[in-house]
């Protein structure tokens, strides 16, 4: 089994289950044992000051909003490009952090691009192969630009852009001729 740590989960146009329908997940975790991670297109209307201001002990100005990072229930966790409050590394200058101290830098310095998620996204051991065999997702490598980037056309942009590689590896096994009478 190859880990899927580090990749885009996207959803197929055919995924109907409504906690996911055009949602892209970041893979944080993938063994044999199950896998997480977090929604990375469905913020919520609260913003990290807001919140910061209810949990947190030191000052916040961030007005970036939080995100529902999927239906399991958890502690608050974030997705960050800190190197020196990362507990582990999820792709190159991408991070996650849980602990309270590293939230808090995160927060508190406002220095590196960061999301704080509520919530998260699990599979029991298999669960998560038996849908992509299904066709419930498509994969493709995660990038600290489109981690950070958007979150409304995320979606869109990752559809089209596996669309896109799709057809360009389907037109290399079948070349265009360029003379359309040698057909």
């Amino acid at each position: 089994m190859e880990s899927l740590k580090g990749q885009f989960l996207v959803a197929s146009p055919h995924l109907l289950d409504p906690n996911f329908i055009r949602t892209v997940v970041l893979m944080i975790h993938h063994t044999e044992d199950g896998a997480f991670g977090v929604v990375l297109n469905r913020p919520a209307e609260n913003t990290v000051r807001e919140l910061w201001e209810k949990v947190g002990v030191g000052h916040c100005e961030s007005e970036e909003r939080i995100h529902v990072g999927g239906p399991v229930p958890g502690p608050l966790m974030a997705v960050h490009a800190d190197s020196g409050a990362a507990e582990l590394e999820i792709a190159p200058g991408l991070y996650f952090a849980v602990q309270r101290e590293n939230l808090e830098r995160l927060v508190s310095q406002n220095a590196h691009p960061f999301r704080l998620f509520v919530g998260h996204a699990g599979w029991a051991a298999g669960q998560l192969e038996k849908e992509l065999e299904q066709g419930a997702w498509l994969t493709t490598p995660a990038t600290v630009e489109l981690v950070f980037g958007d979150p409304f056309a995320l979606w869109k942009r990752m559809a089209r852009q596996i669309a896109r590689a799709f057809w360009e590896d389907v037109l290399r096994q079948f070349p265009v001729p360029k003379d359309p009478a040698w057909n």
